[in-house]
């Protein structure tokens, strides 16, 4: 016979599935076009890195491509949210669909735009080599990440509106799973084209995928969302209203922003190298019963399947879990997991079995966030989530920015001084948490 806690998670399983099919019509069709956005972008982006490699780019390049994306992670919503003030959510949101399609077709013809080559670079007592860069790839990511700066913060809201303090984590686990679904899949795809083709041919029929997914989603989208009732970014007030909402963030909410902000810096500084370790580093490739072998490139999107396999199976059970420990705990591990991860896998050897492994302990990680979002908005006043979500990431995301960069500089001098550096902030980030970090009391079933 099933314990509570245990028939509460195949409740909270089959509750994902529910919750999904009972949204609302514009809200089904903006998680179908997320869904859609996701399956290209992950499908690439997680490559970009070994294709930046493929073109000429070493690794000071490759962290710059990394921090590139961080800058767009921090600077795209709020003028996104002002444009869709001045022209509607729905033309809004297809043209940044458009944007990012385009940017997908730009990563495909990356070579026609050429590289920018420097001569020696001298910063303080670190001595570069001359840095290749390919234009078209930092340029086609500046559009491709233009939907995903749509939403954050209304998400949050929605899901606070809808649902009572104690099923918050359960909430924001239904609409992360649509979204992960993405994250599984795509992989698998750039893995079947890659396992067929050579990596430089084979990604750019990825992309070449990733672009037509992306448009057909632009077209969907634009064709059956009907903004007519929509309110998202009418709040928007300019910098006044950023800094006021900074200065009354909950009081529970800063240690976790300091603990989260240091986690995140330390996978930002090894994310964008994750392939690179693994095609180039360790390159560890696999033989998989019917599918034959799989060299690096492909056995990496596996690996990523494998990541959010893991992922998609623990996030509504941990999610209900949470309402018996409450979220602090779950929060922490997903950080440890974080901090860990880059210097298990800096460290692993070229054993398939052995980093598969350790991509599955990874997705532990997303196991912890929908407790991690709930944590975010949970103190926030009733009418206030977007707002407090928004201040939150956006001092996050600034801290991160240079992340990538940092990383790159430490892996050319050594990828085991990068990855050991990262693991060592993000285990300050899970400690500092530990001690100051508050839980969020209605989070907790009675």
């Amino acid at each position: 016979m099933a314990t509570g806690a245990e028939s509460e998670a195949e409740s909270s399983v089959r509750g994902v599935l529910r919750q999904f099919v009972s949204f609302e019509r514009d809200v089904l069709v903006l998680s179908l076009a997320m869904f859609a956005f996701s399956l290209a972008f992950q499908m690439t982006s997680r490559y970009v890195p070994e294709y930046l490699r493929v073109l000429g780019a070493g690794a000071v390049v490759i962290g710059l491509f990394g921090t590139l994306g961080n800058v767009i992670s921090f600077a795209y919503p709020y003028p996104g949210g002002a444009l869709s003030d001045r022209i509607g959510s729905r033309r809004a949101l297809t043209l940044f669909g458009l944007l990012s399609s385009l940017g997908f077709v730009v990563w495909l013809f990356a070579d026609v735009f050429g590289v920018v080559t420097t001569g020696p670079v001298t910063l303080g007592p670190v001595s570069l080599p001359e840095l290749t860069i390919p234009v078209g790839v930092f340029l086609g990511l500046l559009l491709a990440q233009c939907w995903s700066s749509f939403g954050l913060g209304a998400t949050f809201a929605v899901v606070k509106q809808a649902t009572t303090p104690e099923r918050l984590a359960t909430g924001f686990a239904s609409t992360e799973t649509v979204r992960r679904l993405a994250f599984l899949l795509g992989p698998l795809v750039a893995a079947a084209v890659l396992a067929t083709y050579a990596f430089e041919d084979g990604f750019r029929v990825v992309l070449a995928i990733a672009a037509a997914v992306a448009f057909v989603g632009t077209v969907a989208q634009h064709r059956l969302y009907d903004a007519t009732e929509d309110t998202l970014g009418k709040s928007f007030a300019g910098v006044g209203q950023v800094v006021a909402d900074l200065r009354s963030l909950p009081e529970e909410l800063p240690p976790l922003l300091v603990g989260d902000t240091l986690v995140r810096f330390a996978n930002g500084m090894v994310y964008t190298f994750f392939v690179i370790v693994v095609v180039e580093f360790l390159e560890v490739g696999a033989t998989l019963p019917v599918v034959g072998r799989l060299d690096p490139a492909a056995f990496f999107g596996v690996l990523l399947a494998v990541e959010m396999t893991v992922a998609l199976l623990t996030m509504a059970p941990v999610a209900a879990l949470s309402r018996r420990v409450g979220l602090k705990p779950v929060v922490a591990l997903g950080f440890l997991v974080y901090a860990v991860f880059p210097i298990l896998l800096v460290s692993a050897p070229a054993d398939p079995l052995v980093v598969t492994l350790l991509f599955a302990f990874s997705g532990l990680r997303f196991a912890g966030l929908p407790a991690h979002k709930a944590l975010i908005v949970g103190p926030a006043a009733a009418d206030a989530g977007g707002r407090v979500t928004g201040s939150y990431y956006l001092v996050r995301n600034f801290a991160v920015i240079p992340s990538a960069a940092l990383g790159g500089l430490l892996y050319e001098y050594s990828p085991e001084l990068s990855f050991t550096v990262a693991s060592a902030v993000g285990l300050v980030g899970v400690v500092l948490f530990l001690v100051f970090g508050e839980e969020f009391e209605d989070a907790i079933a009675t």
